[in-house]
């Protein structure tokens, strides 16, 4: 060993010991990986592809055309004297965010295990990364709602002020369920699976497609009990002026909470065991 190797500072990396929270000072000291980690993820998301950042915008105007088909124009179903084009977008665009930051940052510790025992860096980077990469994606597809508010003449309310509380849950609830999610496809790979399955059957119970309206009042209180339906209907509040159904929103913001600290301990507790075990 040179001198020059004898004079480099020595970290050591003690394993996880007991129940806490994840280091997030650690996770600050690494935000140029994460810069670089979200830049390389968005470049390869749109890479050799001809429509490019276009397909931010393609892909839910195809899901908000065909909803319109079928529910807006076979099913005619009821959406209180809005649009359905309208209708639908509010919703597709954040649940579309919500089922891509979910889906891929639950599988996110399996799919960078070769990288996970080669170099150490906070594994609560490999759950942020989808979260905010998603988030290009998120904001380009708006103009599909700024177009629709414009074409259909829309006009925004005062309840406009509600957008960033919804904004925020919106952010909470994925990555909430991403700790908890990524941390047991670790232990039990049936996960992997399952969650994909999940997001094809949750989005029934979910108001994107037809107004929280058509829901049995018996039913109501177990409906909102899905940390999803506070953000789609605090959406449609905020841009469509729909009644702001407060008891969705306050469930959905406690529970989302409630899964974000538990989980954040949950995933702090697993990662001495992560490159053991995956």
């Amino acid at each position: 060993m040179s001198q020059q190797e004898r004079s480099l500072p020595v970290t050591v990396i003690d394993p996880v010991r007991g129940w806490g929270f994840p280091d997030l000072s650690e996770v600050y000291a690494y935000r140029d990986l994460l810069y670089f980690l979200v830049w390389r993820a968005v470049k390869v998301a749109y890479a050799q592809s001809v429509g490019g950042f276009a397909w931010a915008i393609i892909q839910p105007a195809m899901q908000i055309f065909a909803f319109s088909i079928v529910f807006g124009g076979l099913l005619q179903l009821d959406t209180d004297g809005i649009p359905y084009p309208l209708f639908s977008a509010v919703a597709v665009i954040p649940w579309s965010y919500m089922a891509a930051a979910m889906s891929t940052g639950s599988n996110s510790l399996v799919a960078n295990a070769g990288m996970l025992g080669k170099v150490y860096f906070p594994r609560l980077i490999y759950l942020l990364l989808p979260s905010i990469a998603s988030l290009l994606a998120f904001f380009i597809s708006l103009v599909l709602i700024v177009t629709v508010l414009i074409y259909y003449q829309h006009p925004l309310t005062s309840k406009i002020m509600l957008l960033p509380v919804v904004f925020v849950m919106m952010l909470i609830t994925p990555f909430a369920m991403s700790l908890w999610l990524s941390s047991l496809t670790i232990r039990f790979r049936d996960f992997k699976i399952m969650i994909s399955q999940f997001l094809r059957v949750v989005i029934y119970f979910v108001p994107v497609m037809y107004p929280s309206s058509q829901v049995d009042p018996e039913w109501r209180s177990l409906y909102i009990l899905n940390p999803f339906v506070g953000v789609i209907e605090g959406y449609r509040a905020a841009l469509l002026g729909d009644p702001i159904y407060w008891d969705s929103l306050l469930w959905s913001g406690g529970i989302s909470v409630l899964l974000l600290v538990t989980g954040a301990v949950y995933f702090h507790r697993m990662e001495r065991v992560v490159v053991d075990v995956i």
